[in-house]
């Protein structure tokens, strides 16, 4: 396995989207798949896609936020969709490998449907909501050329981390800006 060159923003790979994989169980994809967790934790952060590392393909690993046992999961997901189930949205602040230093207030759908190919070749599909649905939309919008500033209504909430101490949190669900860099 191998730590991967992270992509800023400004880089042209970041605005473009991303090829769907042709052959999920192929070698070089598996490997991409594990350097791209290596290089996830190494960082550190809660998630990465392919374009983040150079790769225009349809591949994003994440870390679910702690189940009520406490757990987190792994999800390394190939050629993976999302929809919304609902309308709901809330605020919260996030943070990108890819926009290092900064943090963002950004709003997202509350309930989600996401699926995918998991690298055994199996489908998974999943129903999350809060925190879960907030770091799969994340992950997902980088297959698409998006970066979290540009689903931020107002550009005034685009700060340090550094100043975060001078802000108060969104109204609505509880942030958690300490595993929001993703």
């Amino acid at each position: 396995m191998a730590i991967l060159k992270i992509a800023r923003m400004g880089h042209p790979i970041l605005a473009q989207s991303a090829a769907l994989v042709p052959n999920p169980a192929a070698p070089e994809i598996l490997r991409l798949v594990d350097d791209m967790v290596e290089t996830m934790f190494d960082a550190p952060g809660q998630g990465l896609a392919a374009p983040q590392v150079h790769v225009g393909l349809r591949v994003a690993v994440f870390i679910t936020p702690p189940d009520a046992e406490g757990q987190r999961e792994l999800v390394r997901l190939i050629n993976p969709t999302w929809e919304k189930l609902g309308e709901a949205q809330d605020m919260a602040w996030e943070g990108c490998l890819s926009v290092p230093g900064l943090r963002g207030l950004v709003p997202r759908y509350t309930h989600i449907r996401y699926s995918g190919i998991l690298p055994d070749g199996q489908r998974l599909e999943r129903e999350v909501s809060g925190w879960h649905a907030r770091v799969v939309q994340h992950e997902f919008d980088h297959l698409d050329g998006m970066l979290y500033p540009q689903r931020m209504r107002d550009l005034s909430d685009l700060i340090f981390e550094s100043e975060m101490r001078h802000r108060t949190p969104p109204q609505g669900p509880a942030t958690r800006p300490e595993e929001s860099e993703t």
